[in-house]
């Protein structure tokens, strides 16, 4: 294998460069498309009886409603059901829509549900959401310091981090509603990244005390990570295999949930092998230097004292 320590900065390249689009992205979608739970709303259920196109619905509301409503249109549990959300609007403005879906699709009362939230709710929700991450974060970080070194949950959190921005870009560029689901993808993707890096950072304990005596704390983590490699690629590789199916299997909300966790469990893995551990071999590096060249100035002072 490859001295990963001192390829380290190569491995950041692709997360860096994927995060680098989701920023223009972000900016030229202006900003993350945040669904209903997020921003306040109404969401819409319609069985319509028959296909339909989810742009001539969205054509439809806007041009029936006083306020020239612009609502996002999708799929489904199937082809007749369409899921329409909007913005906050007024009561009237939403018998509006109703009437004219009813209208268009010959439907009843029946085969339409609606359902709302205020933007204060969003808001609430949003807070929560960032405040219970960070909570998980911070506990993480605690659990790594006492267990392993607080170097390891540095780098630790550092690759969650990348993980969640790598994550937040896929949204970004994909332009996938970004709600509840975003929140339960994300802290399942920052459980699993985290048992792939605590793996790791194990087994470079367990040799770092049999540590030969020429070798060198880089070459120690290059043979860490290959003798773990098998088993992060086999978990990786099982968990996806389901993923997968999920996402080309399962209806457009279950693909919401479904794409991001996957590129996040890729991320995941990948920050775990090359950097989370090439980056601790580093600064571990560093640091043992420093210490010989401390001890080795201390020495030097003392025999010039005598």
């Amino acid at each position: 294998m490859k001295d990963l320590t001192k390829n380290r900065w190569k491995f950041v390249i692709l997360p860096a460069l994927i995060i680098v689009v989701g920023i223009v992205m972000y900016f030229l979608h202006q900003g993350f498309n945040f669904d209903v739970e997020f921003m306040g709303g109404i969401r819409m259920q319609i069985d319509t009886k028959t296909d339909f196109n989810s742009d001539e619905i969205a054509q439809l509301i806007q041009e029936n409603t006083t306020d020239n409503v612009k609502a996002t249109v999708q799929t489904g549990e199937n082809s007749h059901i369409a899921v329409i959300k909007t913005p906050p609007v007024e009561e009237n403005v939403k018998a509006e829509i109703i009437s004219a879906l009813k209208t268009k699709y010959n439907v009843e009362d029946k085969d339409i549900t609606a359902s709302s939230a205020s933007a204060s709710f969003g808001q609430n929700i949003q807070r929560k959401a960032l405040g219970f991450t960070l909570i998980a974060i911070l506990c993480i970080l605690i659990y790594i310091a006492i267990r392993f070194e607080w170097r390891s949950a540095v780098m630790a959190v550092i690759a969650l981090a990348i993980n969640v921005f790598v994550m937040a870009a896929v949204y970004a560029i994909t332009n996938i509603p970004l709600n509840t689901t975003f929140i339960a993808a994300m802290l399942t993707v920052i459980g699993y990244s985290i048992n792939n890096t605590i793996v790791i950072f194990d087994r470079i304990r367990e040799n770092m005390k049999a540590r030969k005596k020429n070798e060198t704390v880089s070459a120690l983590v290059n043979r860490s990570v290959c003798e773990t490699m098998g088993r992060t690629i086999n978990s990786t590789i099982t968990t996806l295999i389901t993923i997968v199916l999920i996402y080309f299997l399962g209806v457009s909300a279950i693909k919401e949930f479904a794409l991001p966790l996957i590129i996040g469990i890729l991320a995941g893995a990948y920050t775990s092998i090359f950097i989370a551990s090439t980056f601790w071999a580093s600064w571990k590096e560093s640091n043992i230097r420093a210490k010989a060249a401390a001890a080795q100035e201390r020495k030097s002072n003392k025999s010039k004292k005598k």
